[in-house]
C-alpha cells in the first residue's frame, strides 16, 4: 500500500519529531499510528525496511515461544491453550509449532485416541434412532462412542437423496422462499403500523380520562378549548406513562408554552390566600355567584382586591355558574279575553315596594316529572312577594299566588301587576281576584318576552344558581318542591344584589326601616 519512500520517510520524520506518532500522522497524513509502530520496530532492529509486501504480527517473538511451550506442557492441547492463555486462534498456534519445531519430533509424541469404527449397520440404527426424536443427538453419540458431529455427519450420507427428491425443483422451491419472506416482510411492516395506531389510540384516550378526573372535564371535551395552564397539569400528570414529545402534539402545545407554564406554576403564588376565601365563599352560597357578587362580598368583609382578579381567579379554579338557556313550557292559548294595554311599557323601576308585581309561571323538567314555579316579584328590590309551586300550572296555581300576595298589602297600597298573555291571567277567577282587589292590570305584547324581561331574568338566575348545576336523577318530586321553596327563601333574605349596595332584598329593606 505504501512505497519504501514513504515507509523510510514516515520513519524518520517520526524520529526527528521526537517519536511523537500522533504528530507524525497528523503532519504526513498518513499512516495510521499502529503501522508507523509497526515500520519503527523493523528499522530499528534492521536499520532499514524491507523492499516488497510483509505481514505484520500483532504477537512477539516471545509471546509465540511461550504459547508454543504451554502447548507442549499440557500434552500438545491446542484447544485448552488456546482457552487458558487467550491467544492465538488454533490453526495460527500449530503454525508457530510448525516454525519453531520444524523437524523436532517433540511435536508428535502425543498419544491420539483410537478411532471409533463403527459399521454400516450401527451407523444406519444411530440415524434411526435420531429420527425417532426419542433420543438426542448427544444421547445417540454417548451409545456409540463417536461425537454428535459424527452422527450428525451420518444423517447427512444416509438422508440427503431425499433432500434431493424433495427439492426436486429448486427454482419453484426458491420463488416460494421469496415469496414467503416478501409475505413476512408486509405483516411486519402492517403489524408494526397497528401497533403505532393502537399505542396513538391509547395516548388520546389516557389524556381525554386524565382530563376529566384532573380538571374536571366532561366526556367528549374537545381538547383544543383547554387553557395552555390546564394542558400542563395534564402533561404533567401523564409523563409517568408518555414522554413529552408525544404528549405535545396532543394537546397542540409547543414547547416553549409548556416551559413558560411549568415556570409560572412554580414561582410564588400570592393570591393563595385570597384564593381560598373565594373558593369558601363560592361553595357556602351553593356554587350560584358569579365574580361580581363574590367581589362584593370580600368588599363586605373588608378584603380590597380588583374585580378582574376575582374573575381571572375563578377561571383558573374552575369557580363557574353553570348555566343553559332552555325554552320549555308556554302557557299562551289564544286570545280567550279582551286584549289589555302595556302599562309597565318595560320600565321596571319602582320608587317603593308594592307599586309594580311581575309574574309569570316557569317549568322544571326532573326525572320524577314537572314541577311548576308561579312566583309575583316586586320591581322595586327583586323581591319574590309571595310563591306557590305544583306539579301542574293550572288555575289553583296562579289564584292562591295571588290571593298571598294581596293579603300582604296595606290598605292604601294599589300595585299595577304585569303578566304575559298566558290563559291563567286571562281566566275569569283571576281577573275576578284583582278587580276586588282594585288592582291595575298589564300585559305585554303577544309573544314579546322582553315586555317582561325583569321576571323572566329572575327564572334566568333562579335555574342558573339553583337547577343547572345538579343532578336530580333520585330527587322525589316533593324533595325538589322542598329545595325550591328553600332557595326561595334564601333569595329573599340571604342573597345579596350589586344594585342593592351587596344586601338581600330583606336587608335592603331593613336598612330603609320599610321591614320587620
Amino acid at each position: 500500500m505504501y512505497s519504501y519512500e514513504d515507509r523510510i520517510r514516515a520513519v524518520k520524520f517520526y524520529i526527528n519529531c521526537g517519536y511523537n506518532a500522533a504528530y507524525t500522522v497528523r503532519k504526513l497524513g498518513y499512516p495510521d499510528v499502529t503501522n508507523l509502530k509497526h515500520w519503527y520496530r523493523e528499522y530499528s532492529e534492521h536499520n532499514d525496511l524491507h523492499t516488497g509486501k510483509k505481514k505484520y504480527s500483532k504477537y512477539s517473538d516471545d509471546e509465540k515461544r511461550d504459547a508454543v511451550d504451554y502447548y507442549f506442557e499440557n500434552n500438545q492441547n491446542s484447544l485448552k491453550t488456546v482457552k487458558d492463555l487467550g491467544y492465538p486462534s488454533r490453526p495460527l498456534l500449530l503454525s508457530w509449532v510448525d516454525e519453531l519445531y520444524p523437524e523436532d519430533e517433540k511435536r508428535h509424541c502425543k498419544q491420539s485416541k483410537p478411532h471409533v469404527r463403527c459399521s454400516q449397520e450401527e451407523k444406519v440404527q444411530a440415524v434411526m434412532e435420531s429420527c425417532k426424536g426419542t433420543l438426542k443427538i448427544s444421547q445417540i453419540a454417548e451409545i456409540y462412542n463417536v461425537t454428535p458431529s459424527a452422527v450428525s455427519t451420518w444423517r447427512k450420507e444416509l438422508l440427503g437423496d431425499r433432500r434431493e427428491i424433495s427439492m426436486s425443483n429448486p427454482s419453484e422451491t426458491d420463488k416460494d422462499i421469496d415469496e414467503l419472506i416478501r409475505k413476512k416482510t408486509e405483516l411486519e411492516a402492517k403489524v408494526k403500523r397497528l401497533e403505532q395506531d393502537v399505542y396513538k389510540l391509547q395516548l388520546e384516550r389516557d389524556v381525554l380520562e386524565k382530563a376529566g378526573d384532573i380538571l374536571k372535564k366532561e366526556k367528549g371535551i374537545n381538547l383544543d378549548e383547554l387553557t395552555n395552564r390546564e394542558k400542563v397539569f395534564l402533561i404533567d400528570a401523564l409523563r409517568c406513562k408518555y414522554k413529552l414529545k408525544e404528549l405535545l402534539p396532543i394537546l397542540k402545545l409547543s414547547k416553549s408554552s409548556y416551559c413558560y407554564q411549568v415556570n409560572s406554576i412554580r414561582t410564588f403564588d400570592k393570591y393563595q390566600e385570597l384564593r381560598g376565601i373565594i373558593k369558601e365563599l363560592f361553595d357556602t352560597n351553593k356554587c350560584r355567584y358569579g365574580y361580581r357578587r363574590i367581589h362584593c362580598l370580600l368588599q363586605n368583609r373588608g378584603i380590597i382586591v380588583s374585580e378582574k382578579v376575582v374573575r381571572r381567579i375563578m377561571k383558573e379554579d374552575q369557580l363557574l355558574v353553570k348555566c343553559t338557556k332552555k325554552r320549555k313550557y308556554n302557557s299562551y292559548k289564544g286570545e280567550i279575553s279582551p286584549e289589555i294595554d302595556n302599562i309597565i311599557n318595560r320600565d321596571f323601576s319602582a320608587k317603593a315596594p308594592n307599586q309594580k308585581w311581575l309574574t309569570d309561571i316557569t317549568e322544571f323538567h326532573i326525572p320524577a316529572g314537572k314541577v311548576y314555579l308561579s312566583p309575583i316579584i316586586d320591581c322595586f328590590d327583586g323581591l319574590a312577594v309571595s310563591w306557590t309551586i305544583g306539579t301542574s300550572p293550572n288555575a289553583e296555581l296562579t289564584n292562591t299566588m295571588l290571593n298571598n300576595a294581596i293579603s300582604s298589602l296595606q290598605k292604601d297600597e294599589k300595585p299595577v301587576i304585569h303578566s304575559d298573555r298566558g290563559c291563567h291571567y286571562r281566566w275569569p277567577e283571576w281577573i275576578k281576584i284583582i278587580t276586588e282587589a282594585d288592582l291595575t292590570r298589564s300585559m305585554s305584547k303577544k309573544g314579546c318576552s322582553p315586555d317582561n324581561s325583569a321576571c323572566e331574568g329572575f327564572f334566568g338566575r333562579l335555574k342558573n344558581e339553583m337547577f343547572y348545576n345538579r343532578k336530580w336523577k333520585h330527587v322525589s318530586i316533593d324533595s325538589f318542591i322542598k329545595e325550591l321553596d328553600s332557595y326561595l327563601r334564601w333569595y329573599n333574605e340571604d342573597r345579596i344584589k350589586i344594585s342593592l349596595g351587596g344586601m338581600s332584598p330583606l336587608q335592603y329593606r331593613r336598612s330603609l326601616g320599610i321591614a320587620a
